[in-house]
């Protein structure tokens, strides 16, 4: 997919100011962590098991002046539930920013909470936005799905087309929906075809009813966490259910984009441009962001597309104006 190509603007910084300045280096089993005073001097700098009791009692002495900060990794959620649960402040920071900025010869867990807590107590740690916890569990079983379509996916795409390996004809129809399987596995004269087919087939239908009960719940928690943005965004022209839920979970605050082009920046639809002295060099940050909402907005898109006559008139408006290959990203952009 093409994508536009735009001028950086500030990221949005964490500017406050503490009298200690806590850094973490976050893992699952161990974590590094720094902590600084205002004037950068290293209180503490060492590594301990990640366990909310060593937590607790690293944080103790200086608990009335910390900020904590680490970066977005997956054993954020429980440090966060810590914090909350102590009323500190607490910074997530994109792991992939951090890393730009760290610019050290060696690196470490040492160094990483180093950098992080210099980076903090500085205003210059770009944010990240932590998902409620309310929300986190219906957030992940729907991430998880999406792995398990694809599963399913591999197992009826070589069965539609039989034809190529088997020399037989075509099946006219696509075994993706349950009533077209009939007879498919049949189609094969030798002995061993059939069963391989049956068994793609079998494993297709056991994803079936997986995915089924696992839509099921998802629709079901989360309807109480937005119900009304949820129904709102299911009336937009290609956005279906898991769409819908795709975007409620990853936006969740739309108020946090003060801006629309933030919002298309966090979906990885833009390219930010590099230069120096009047001079353009190329385009950086094109792993920034969410790269799962570049999927979903390609998608909605192609599903726009499909059956909504004013989708069809803005893409014929459009091809006048813009290359072809530009067209779908200037839809999913408006």
């Amino acid at each position: 997919m093409t994508r536009f190509l735009v001028q950086s603007h500030p990221m949005r910084f964490y500017p406050q100011q503490h009298k200690a300045y806590w850094g973490i280096d976050l893992h699952a089993r161990t974590m590094s962590l720094c902590i600084l005073n205002q004037d950068g001097e290293s209180l503490r700098h060492r590594n301990l098991k990640t366990h909310p009791e060593m937590f607790r009692r690293a944080m103790a002495p200086y608990r009335e002046a910390l900020v904590v900060a680490v970066a977005c990794l997956f054993p954020w959620y429980g440090l966060a539930d810590l914090c909350a649960q102590a009323q500190l402040p607490f910074v997530l920071g994109p792991a992939l920013s951090l890393q730009a900025s760290h610019g050290g010869k060696a690196k470490n867990d040492q160094s990483d909470a180093q950098q992080i807590a210099v980076l903090l107590r500085g205003g210059r740690l770009p944010q990240a936005s932590g998902s409620p916890a309310a929300r986190r569990a219906t957030r992940d079983l729907r991430r998880r799905r999406m792995p398990r379509r694809r599963k399913r996916a591999e197992l009826l795409t070589p069965l539609q087309h039989t034809k190529s390996p088997y020399n037989v004809p075509e099946i006219g129809k696509k075994i993706a929906s349950k009533a077209n399987r009939d007879g498919v596995a049949e189609r094969c004269a030798d002995p061993a075809g059939p069963q391989s087919i049956a068994v793609a087939l079998a494993l297709s239908a056991h994803y079936d009813r997986l995915l089924r009960a696992m839509e099921l719940t998802l629709l079901t928690t989360a309807k109480p966490h937005d119900a009304t943005t949820l129904s709102r965004r299911r009336t937009v022209p290609g956005l279906g259910e898991m769409l819908s839920l795709g975007l409620l979970y990853a936006l969740h605050d739309i108020h946090r984009f003060p801006r629309g082009p933030d919002c298309v920046s966090y979906c990885r639809l833009v390219t930010c441009a590099k230069a120096s002295a009047g001079k353009r060099y190329g385009t950086a940050g094109t792993k920034l962001g969410n790269a799962s909402r570049t999927w979903a907005f390609a998608a909605a898109t192609v599903l726009l597309l499909r059956a909504h006559p004013a989708g069809q008139q803005d893409l014929t408006r459009l091809e006048k104006k813009h290359a072809q290959g530009q067209v779908l990203t200037v839809l999913a952009h408006n």
